[in-house]
């Protein structure tokens, strides 16, 4: 299988996508479309739209999805056997405030959004 995963570096709903490619030991193209302009104009014109996170699967684009949706996409197309593991981080959520706030105390760098 051949996965592009479009993600920003530090997001819940991203965070969920890895969990999942993790889950299942799924190799995937990590493409971070906060830090390179490039990446971010790829998704928009491979979607129409601006958000994230979006995963290709061997050329089908699932857009604006969780790891849960991703999960459902390959367990309903039998790409993966179903498997008893618990993913790493919440599938289907964005950043609690509290993380959000960790992140700012521990990033003093300045984030870009497009």
């Amino acid at each position: 299988m051949k996965i592009k995963a479009y993600l920003k570096p530090q997001c819940g709903w991203s965070m969920g996508v890895r969990a999942i490619m993790s889950k299942y030991s799924l190799a995937f193209e990590d493409l971070d479309i906060i830090n390179n302009q490039e990446l971010f104009a790829e998704m928009v014109e491979k979607t129409g739209q601006t958000n994230q996170p979006c995963v290709e699967i061997d050329g089908v684009m699932l857009a604006d999805v969780s790891g849960e949706e991703v999960e459902n996409y390959l367990l309903t197309n039998n790409l993966v056997e179903s498997n008893d593991e618990n993913p790493s981080s919440p599938i289907d959520s964005a950043c609690s405030d509290e993380e959000h706030r960790r992140m700012a105390e521990e990033n003093s760098s300045p984030v870009r959004f497009f």
